[in-house]
């Protein structure tokens, strides 16, 4: 019996005016896969990511998870279903301590009604004491909890990233997308960083889609790699077909990275 893809992208597509940013998108990612998104800059990456998270509706194709169709709804009801991600440049509630950064995040899976928040019923406070609990207990995974009550712009930079994984992985989510989670890393960082992405998928039973420039990165952790090269993929397979793909080679690895160090 073959099982279902967790995330099936069929001719997914966005045009904005006369330019199509993404065209013709096909992907199917498996539950518990780890898939690199790569290409140069411009390709169209970040685009597919605002797309599989309700920022974009998309002008054509269609998005579903587990079989439920995504095209149209909200980022916030897409979240609830299970896709979850970090940014590029992070953003986090820099003014909030780390705690309520977290908090956040659980606070879009609250049961209370906003009448028991309003009158300040017993089951607001009841939800708001299991939220601080659960959040306090997940910052402590990514050893950030003894840094709870630290304001998050404080912190140093690889510590921003961690909470930021932290907070995206609050939501509880089937699927995790990270854009570009080693930007700004030193190489040191980038390799804590490679095994704090293998220590959550294994822990949280996670199925992580990963954009990232850095090729030892990508290279070194994906089974499977999806390339795009404006707006339109060009290459999908393991990392050694990837990497010795003429047209992957042609419009991103050549230019980028020595092939045979990667």
């Amino acid at each position: 019996m073959t099982t279902a893809p967790l995330l099936r992208v069929s001719g997914a597509g966005i045009q904005f005016g006369g330019l199509k940013a993404v065209s013709d998108v096909h992907m199917e990612v498996n539950e518990g896969e780890l898939i690199g998104l790569i290409g140069p800059n411009g390709a169209g990456k970040t685009t597919c990511f605002n797309l599989l998270t309700g920022v974009y509706m998309p002008t054509e194709g269609e998005i579903s998870l587990e079989g439920q169709r995504l095209n149209g709804l909200a980022p916030f009801k897409i979240t609830r279903k299970g896709i979850s991600r970090t940014f590029q440049n992070i953003r986090l509630f820099k003014e909030l301590s780390v705690l309520d950064n977290v908090k956040v995040a659980y606070h879009s899976l609250a049961r209370h009604s906003m009448f028991s928040s309003i009158f300040r019923l017993p089951s607001h406070f009841k939800e708001e004491r299991e939220m601080e609990q659960k959040a306090i207990e997940f910052l402590s995974v990514f050893d950030l909890d003894g840094l709870k009550d630290e304001t998050a712009k404080n912190l140093p930079y690889g510590q921003q990233r961690r909470l930021e994984i932290a907070r995206a992985l609050a939501a509880e989510p089937k699927l995790l997308l990270l854009d570009e989670p080693a930007a700004g890393m030193n190489p040191q960082e980038t390799m804590e960083l490679m095994d704090l992405i293998a220590f959550i998928r294994e822990k949280f039973d996670l199925t992580i889609i990963l954009i990232e420039h850095d090729m030892q990165l990508v290279m070194g952790i994906c089974e499977r790699i999806y390339v795009l090269d404006h707006g339109q993929l060009i290459a999908e397979g393991d990392p050694n077909f990837v990497r010795n793909h003429p047209k992957v080679i042609e419009a991103y690895l050549g230019e980028e990275v020595d092939t045979d160090d990667a």
